[in-house]
């Protein structure tokens, strides 16, 4: 039996450990941060393809995740994946997307919130990730894998016959000496749960209220080259502004928290292998969309 070493405990890391191990690999992933401590764990975690290229191959990726989550909402509700209708809006016409063949149906939305010209609604994942994520490293130890607290200065060296799985998000730019790799600082508010059950965005702002069992992420921000994780009272005062415009309920909502995540982006999601390592990061701000789709690829790669 082969054994694999994954680098990333973030989602695209522990959905790659899963596909490997029920394909019957060894797996140990190393990383510097555990789950909960990672960017996925901040998301919102709507299915969305954000920040993510090339189109045809995210495309891909995103569909069969939508099929894998969507099985995950009707089988385990252990998983923390719920199915949600939404709308997302538009301040002009705005043509299909690139994706819309991804997801099922995509209607044309009339009722549409003030200052607001079109929009379209569909059913979607909507994924609670501090949950989803300790059900994934669940699943990941109860096939047999192991996952590790480590600092690594770079990527393992592989012993003969085996192969080293790199997911190390933003830590690939010192991991795999990839520059191209930049982040794009993403914050957002956590505010009580109060009744909503849709999920609303606003692209442009970005702005997205997405509801989960006890609270609503309310976002967000799309700031590239910025690497602070400190969150910013007007930053978070702003967004609120913005989603109450979606929302209008918000207003008396009580905040519970504030978080930062640096979404991995590059020019391109950089998925292949090369000698005995597969590169699978720069999934930008469609990780969670991307996971299954990606976990699947790089089996195929080994």
């Amino acid at each position: 039996m082969s054994r694999v070493t994954v680098v990333g405990a973030g989602v695209i890391g522990l959905s790659c450990a899963v596909r490997l191990l029920e394909a019957g690999y060894r797996v140990d992933v190393l990383a510097r941060d555990l789950p909960l401590e990672t960017t996925s764990a901040v998301a919102a975690a709507i299915w969305y393809p954000y920040r993510a290229l090339p189109q045809q191959r995210v495309s891909a990726w995103s569909q069969t995740t939508y099929t894998v989550f969507d099985a995950l909402a009707d089988t385990d509700p252990e998983s923390g994946v719920v199915m949600r209708e939404g709308t997302e809006v538009f301040a002009a016409p705005t043509p299909d997307p690139w994706w819309s063949d991804a997801v099922p149906r995509l209607a044309r939305e009339s009722l549409l919130p003030t200052g607001f010209a079109d929009g379209w609604t569909f059913r979607t994942p909507v994924v609670e990730m501090p949950i989803y994520l300790a059900w994934l490293a669940a699943r990941v130890r109860e096939l047999g894998g192991t996952l590790t607290r480590i600092s690594l200065r770079g990527l393992p060296e592989p012993a003969p016959g085996n192969v080293i799985v790199d997911c190390a998000g933003l830590g690939a730019r010192m991991l795999a000496d990839d520059s191209s790799l930049v982040p794009v600082r993403g914050q957002v508010v956590r505010v009580a749960q109060f009744g909503l059950e849709r999920w609303w965005l606003d692209a442009s702002g970005p702005t997205y209220v997405v509801p989960r069992s006890n609270d609503v992420i309310v976002g967000g921000t799309d700031q590239e080259g910025e690497w602070s994780r400190t969150p910013s009272p007007e930053t978070a005062a702003q967004i609120l502004d913005r989603a109450r415009r979606l929302v209008p309920a918000l207003a008396d909502a009580e905040v519970l928290g504030h978080r930062v995540g640096l979404r991995p982006v590059r020019p391109a999601v950089r998925l292949e292998r090369v000698g005995d390592v597969v590169h699978c990061y720069g999934h930008g701000g469609a990780g969670v969309t991307c996971s299954w789709g990606s976990a699947e690829e790089v089996v195929s790669l080994l």
